[in-house]
């Protein structure tokens, strides 16, 4: 890897790595159904993260960025759909782990959720704002950040897969996943400020 990507790897690590809706998601996802089954819903969360690096780079950002009702309606609408999900991650705290694996967080989900998620979208103007440049393409810059994205979040599954162990007793799946709805608010909602 060249030297001037180093500083963007950095970054695109940090924004990959932390707890943010998604990593939520998949964690809670891979403690029901495995870490197997969520490597297409990683694999298509990280695609559609790295596709918005590339489209807001290609220009949509500069049009983004002159369109504050747009910058306000996607932001409101992410976050009434992460507090959804949140909502359904309460509901579902008293439900048996059995129950819980028939539903599915599925790929066109997790590629939907960060279409919707405006953490993904101020993350890919902040890309482009600070790391494009002649030498260093946004086709690179996308297929940079997919490429550590998708270690950081497959880290989240397996961490999730990890915790099945000790998620039987279904107090501590209740715990899971009020942490986890708390978790998701919280990230929700600090977005929009």
């Amino acid at each position: 890897m060249p030297d001037t990507l180093l500083p963007f790897a950095l970054f695109a690590l940090a924004a990959s790595i932390s707890p943010g809706p998604t990593n939520l998601l998949i964690l809670a996802h891979a403690a029901q159904r495995g870490w197997r089954a969520s490597l297409l819903p990683v694999l298509a969360a990280c695609s559609a993260a790295a596709g918005i690096v590339l489209v807001v780079g290609l220009g949509l950002g500069d049009w983004l960025l002159g369109q504050p009702q747009v910058q306000r309606a996607l932001g409101w609408l992410g976050v009434a759909w992460l507090s959804w999900l949140a909502l359904q991650m309460l509901r579902s705290a008293d439900t048996p782990v059995q129950q819980a694996q028939a539903r599915r967080f599925g790929p066109g989900a997790a590629a939907a959720l960060q279409v919707l998620n405006p953490k993904v979208w101020w993350m890919a103007v902040a890309v482009i704002g600070v790391f494009a440049s002649p030498t260093r393409p946004i086709w690179l810059l996308a297929l940079v950040f997919l490429l550590v994205a998708l270690p950081c979040m497959a880290t989240w599954a397996w961490l999730g897969a990890r915790s099945a162990r000790w998620l039987q007793a279904p107090g501590t799946v209740r715990a899971l996943h009020r942490a986890l709805a708390g978790l998701l608010l919280v990230s929700a909602w600090l977005s929009l400020l």
